[in-house]
């Protein structure tokens, strides 16, 4: 099993994607597109792909050139019936791919956020397997109209468009299920200046909403991403 994953920013990663692409034995391709590393110019050779999150937004070509051949590669993925996910910013590619229109700002979430199924997404092969209402980790200003054809499978109070699945199993996640505790962590060290811009009080109160809201999350999440990487 051999899936691409396409990093879009500094400091983003798999998180527990990667432990469950470990479990099933699969070779990782990494290519850091936001330093210029080149795409494959197709699917061939490749069982599934991942698009990692980031702090540009969907539409930012003129920064992030490679955007329009990503969303090529990602539809000659779904084309071929190859398992695709998408995640954060990842999610919000997905969408334009497929003829979603992407809304910058105006839905902003940041930290452990509550986020629900709809009857598509409880019945979906990935999303059932968290529960019908949890909380996951959010960190994002951008949202989403959903593709023709598109099931909708998760919403939340702020961005009604929070997962879909086009196909069989091309996937766009808005919410970080791949960021477990310990990456939420890391990430509030790495990208501590940005968070205190926005959200200044999340250092004195991260560890209350850790222990609250972590486990819940990290199962949650694990679940899901074994659970993608079981359509591969």
């Amino acid at each position: 099993m051999k899936v691409l994953v396409v990093q879009n920013f500094e400091g983003t990663g798999l998180g527990q994607v990667a432990k469950a692409l470990e479990e099933a034995g699969a070779e990782i391709d990494l290519r850091r597109a936001h330093h210029g590393e080149a795409l494959p110019d197709s699917s061939d050779g490749y069982d599934a792909a991942v698009l990692l999150g980031g702090g540009q937004n969907a539409l930012a070509d003129d920064d992030f050139p490679y955007i329009p051949a990503l969303l090529d590669l990602s539809r000659d993925f779904s084309k071929k019936d190859k398992a695709v996910l998408g995640i954060c910013l990842g999610s919000q590619l997905l969408a334009r791919a497929f003829g979603g229109t992407n809304q910058i700002g105006g839905a902003r979430e940041f930290g452990w956020c509550p986020v629900s199924l709809t009857d598509e997404g409880a019945a979906d092969p990935v999303l059932s397997h968290a529960p019908r209402n949890f909380s996951i980790f959010q960190w994002h200003d951008d949202t989403f109209s959903l593709p023709d054809g598109a099931l909708h499978l998760a919403t939340s109070g702020v961005a009604q468009n929070q997962a879909f699945r086009i196909g069989r199993a091309t996937y766009g996640i808005q919410f970080h299920f791949e960021a477990d505790t310990t990456l939420v962590r890391e990430w509030k060290q790495a990208f501590a200046g940005t968070i205190a811009e926005r959200e200044p009080d999340w250092p004195g109160r991260f560890e209350t909403e850790a222990a609250r809201h972590g486990p819940g999350a990290d199962a949650a999440g694990l679940a899901l991403a074994r659970a993608w990487v079981a359509t591969i």
